[in-house]
Parts: C-alpha cells; sequence; structure tokens
C-alpha cells in the first residue's frame, strides 16, 4: 500500500482504490465533500508537479466519472479541487512513489483513459447545503430549498423560503463569481429557461465571490445532478451528451447467457445505488433482464 501524509490532506492507495482525506485547513468544498473513495476505473491518469517549494500531487480522472467535477465543469479554483494534493519538499519522493504505485496499477489492470458514459463516484453525502452571496441552498435527495439572507432582493424574500420538489427541476448549472462579474447556482425549471437575471430569480443563488464558503454551492449542483437525468444532458454539449437513459435499458446479451445477464444485474444494481437510476428505472430494467432468465 501506497500512502502520503500532508498537511493539505492525506492519500492512500491499495491497489483497486486512491482514498483522499482532506486536511484540517482545506478549502471548504473539500472539507464539505470530506473522504472520497476513487475506484482505480474512474482514474486516467496521475502526475506530480514539482517547484521549489515542494510540488502538487494531481489525479486526473476519466471524463463524467465524478459528478462534482462534471458539475463544476472545469472552474473550481486551485485550491478546491478535490483530487490535488499540495506536497512538502522533504516528501517529494513519496509522492513520486505513490504516483509510480497507480501507474503501475492502471497498466495492469488496463484501464482507459477515456470518458465513462455513467458516474463512478458517489458525490456529496445528502443532505448537503452550500452557497453564499444572497442566500443558501440545500437539498436532501427529494426538495432543494433556497433560504434567503438580508442581503436577497426584496423579490426573493417576499414569498419566503424557496422549496421546489426534484420533478420540477430540468437542469441545474454552477458558475462561480469571476473577476467583478458575480456567479449563480441555478435550477431551471421544467416549463423552460428563465430569463430573469439570479439576482431576482427564486431559482437561483447570487453568488459575489465574497469568500471561499459560497464555492460549496458547487456541491449543491453536483448531488442535485447526480439524481437528475436530464442534468447532465444539459451541461454536456448536444455531441458529446452521453445517453443516460440508456442505462436504464438492459444490454441484449442472448437469452441463454446466464452470466452475461447475471453481470448486468449487478451493473444495474451499481448504478442503482450511485443515484444514476432511479427506483422506477431499476425495478423496470431488473424486470426486463430477469424475464430474459
Amino acid at each position: 500500500m501506497a500512502e502520503i501524509i500532508q498537511r493539505d490532506g492525506t492519500w492512500t492507495f491499495d491497489g483497486d482504490t486512491v482514498r483522499i482525506v482532506p486536511g484540517g485547513k482545506a478549502h471548504p468544498v473539500r472539507q464539505e465533500l470530506g473522504e472520497v473513495a476513487v475506484p482505480l476505473e474512474a482514474v486516467a491518469g496521475i502526475s506530480f508537479e514539482p517547484d521549489r517549494k515542494g510540488g502538487r500531487l494531481r489525479l486526473r480522472l476519466r471524463g463524467g466519472a465524478c459528478p462534482v467535477l462534471r458539475a463544476a465543469d472545469g472552474r473550481l479554483k486551485e485550491g478546491a479541487d478535490p483530487y490535488a494534493l499540495t506536497v512538502e519538499k522533504d516528501r517529494t519522493g513519496v509522492a513520486e512513489y505513490f504516483v509510480d504505485e497507480v501507474r503501475n496499477a492502471l497498466l495492469i489492470e488496463q484501464v482507459p483513459e477515456g470518458p465513462v458514459d455513467r458516474f463512478l463516484l458517489p458525490g456529496p453525502t445528502l443532505p448537503v447545503s452550500g452557497g453564499g452571496g444572497d442566500g443558501t441552498a440545500s437539498f436532501d435527495g427529494e426538495s432543494v430549498r433556497l433560504t434567503w439572507n438580508w442581503k436577497a432582493e426584496e423579490s426573493k424574500t417576499a414569498g419566503g423560503a424557496s422549496t421546489f420538489p426534484l420533478s420540477r427541476i430540468a437542469g441545474v448549472r454552477w458558475l462561480p463569481s469571476i473577476g467583478l462579474e458575480n456567479g449563480y447556482l441555478r435550477f431551471e425549471p421544467v416549463e423552460g429557461p428563465v430569463s430573469t437575471p439570479p439576482k431576482y430569480d427564486t431559482y437561483a443563488l447570487d453568488l459575489w465571490g465574497m469568500s471561499k464558503k459560497e464555492h460549496t454551492a458547487v456541491l449543491v449542483a453536483a448531488a442535485v445532478l447526480m439524481r437528475l437525468p436530464g442534468a447532465r444532458a444539459a451541461l454536456d454539449p448536444p455531441e458529446a451528451t452521453p445517453a443516460l437513459a440508456k442505462a436504464a435499458e438492459p444490454a441484449a446479451p442472448p437469452a441463454g447467457d446466464h452470466d452475461a445477464l447475471l453481470r448486468r444485474l449487478r451493473e444495474l444494481g451499481e448504478l442503482h445505488r450511485a443515484g444514476v437510476l432511479t427506483d422506477e428505472e431499476f425495478s423496470t430494467a431488473k424486470q426486463a433482464v430477469l424475464r430474459s432468465m
């Protein structure tokens, strides 16, 4: 087993899983996300980037494997990246050994680097909350609640906190504040896109970038994204949109291929536990496989 312990956090690798535990003073996004267990099949690569103070250990995941990275869409600040570790100068050798161990395992297991069509990590633990600016967002797996603070516009506070079930959400988008431009966490209702600026939209938080804590809104976006079949399609470009609906369809092994059908049942169970398939989708797909058996 390979292990590297730093003030920024601890990484361990047992041959199958890279386990990441953030340090006590890590960025709020990493602290709120907590311990992350990354299966080897989700890893596209790993590198150590040396500098005069030590360096940085960086785990590169396969596209679409992590809901947090998918929701962030490349906009996470350096310190908020859960898959990067600051390495002190006297531990660079340990970091290089860690890299070698993971790379060797990737070669032995022949893990491809390409994107995946389903999430391989479970995402934030529920219930989850985050944000700032003019309010806070929370999600319990069934509904989203936006609670406004004293800085919110009257158009938001007049009606009290906004609560809406998952069934009323068609998409979610997180954008951090950049420079003088405010960011937002916006939930798109099933009725269609809202043209109202986030500052006045009761389906959105207005993020001002006044503190690192505001970035935790991305965790709410990730948790909703995992449980919203249409949300991933809303975030991906049309030509690259994975057909998540196909995950609920049974594969097409011959009816007599008992082993293949059992493997399909296990795959469906994993998708259901990860939140990619709803209870209804899982039940429908499972019954179709059982009929084939």
